[in-house]
């Protein structure tokens, strides 16, 4: 089974990627390693108008790799009460409908303040039904997340790090039942 591990923001040293990085180690203990998709890593000519009409050819390795998965795990911060711009662009630019159409999708949500972004996820949740996605109901938030982060990157509570683990392990699953019946 193919995951795909998406880092919803573009913001350098962005926390984001750091929890990112803890995720994939978790489905990497499952058996289960996953692509990582960092938008980051976009390519600039992506942002040009006419990639509306006719995507470069350099977004290829972002949308084939979408089109690949067998099911996407979202990680996104909230950026002001919502999804980071870049997200929901991103979104808008893979191929519609055959890029989430009954594609497996979970989400973990952080954000810097007490709801753990919340509100991002409620959108995002909006739009992949939108787009006639699979959402796993296993969603994870870390409020304060700058709190839950030591100095090197790794997460101060095991307890978290278990809510984490919890979610790949159910992800994996949920993906893997949809997989034998797409």
């Amino acid at each position: 089974m193919k995951l795909t591990l998406l880092s919803g923001t573009n913001r350098p040293g962005s926390n984001t990627r750091k929890i990112v990085s803890i995720i994939a180690d978790l489905y990497q203990d499952l058996g289960h390693p996953v692509e990582i998709l960092d938008l980051a890593d976009l390519p600039q000519d992506i942002f040009l108008p006419q990639s509306y009409a006719k995507k470069p050819d350099s977004f290829g390795r972002f949308s084939e790799t979408i089109l690949q998965s067998d099911g996407v795990h979202i990680v996104t911060p909230e950026y002001n009460g919502g999804v980071p711009g870049i997200l929901k662009y991103f979104i808008d630019m893979l191929k519609f409908p055959e890029s989430f159409e009954h594609r497996p999708v979970v989400f973990t949500g952080l954000a810097g303040g007490m709801w753990g972004a919340l509100r991002p996820v409620e959108q995002l949740q909006a739009i992949f039904g939108y787009r006639n996605a699979y959402i796993c109901p296993e969603r994870v938030f870390l409020p304060h997340v700058s709190g839950l982060l030591s100095d090197d990157g790794n997460l101060t509570d095991a307890s978290i790090v278990d809510r984490l683990r919890s979610q790949a392990t159910a992800f994996v699953k949920f993906a893997g039942q949809l997989q034998a019946i797409r």
